[in-house]
């Protein structure tokens, strides 16, 4: 039985037996790419926390006490850690950056290609998905009443007053959605790995 192999440009391997052609992924491309995913997702996800982490405004409001007296200046600071939804993003996005640290470490030391450690790691990065969801989730929820208010429940909006400070929570939101959608990806493209290897 005869086998030709030829090295594709596309990262896949392709072995010619009796005139059939049969493709397989190359174990290399696909470790890199895991790899270069993992390592994506850390720094997002660290840059995410960061950007919030830093997210910090003080501006001045005018307070009415009494309608008769004219109002009064003080000076008001928004920062993450007044509000527990922000508080949990940032703890979200940190958690899932010490794991990305982490399953890069264990990704690099499953070159044999263990399946145990491989399903492992999809269970931790499917839990790092719905983890980032729910952070972001819950800053979304907030960052929307601070934009827009909410005249049920007489809250009003802030993000008019304390722009710098919403344009943060935006960015890290974003910045944390794709981390999470990386993560999503690194799921999707182990549990394919794992279905080809097995019989």
């Amino acid at each position: 039985m005869e086998r030709q192999y030829k090295a594709g440009m596309d990262g896949t391997e392709a072995f010619e037996s009796r005139g059939n052609d049969v493709t397989v992924a190359n174990p290399k491309t696909v470790r890199s790419s895991d790899f270069l995913l993992r390592l994506l997702a850390l720094a997002l996800t660290l840059v995410a926390a960061i950007v919030l982490g830093v997210a910090k405004e003080t501006q001045t409001v005018a307070l009415t006490v009494v309608p008769t007296l004219p109002p009064l200046n003080v000076p008001v600071t928004a920062k993450w850690q007044y509000m527990s939804a922000f508080v949990y993003f940032v703890v979200t996005n940190a958690i899932a950056c010490a794991y990305a640290t982490l399953s890069l470490v264990l990704s690099i030391a499953n070159r044999g290609g263990k399946s145990g450690l491989a399903l492992m790691l999809i269970i931790l990065d499917l839990v790092m998905v719905a983890l980032l969801f729910s952070g972001n989730g819950a800053a979304a929820a907030v960052g929307v009443l601070g934009y827009r208010g909410n005249s049920h429940v007489r809250w009003n909006k802030v993000c008019n007053i304390f722009g710098v400070y919403c344009r943060h929570i935006a960015a890290s939101i974003v910045l944390s959605l794709l981390g999470s959608l990386v993560f999503f990806l690194l799921v999707v493209l182990s549990a394919l790995n794992l279905h080809k290897k097995s019989p």
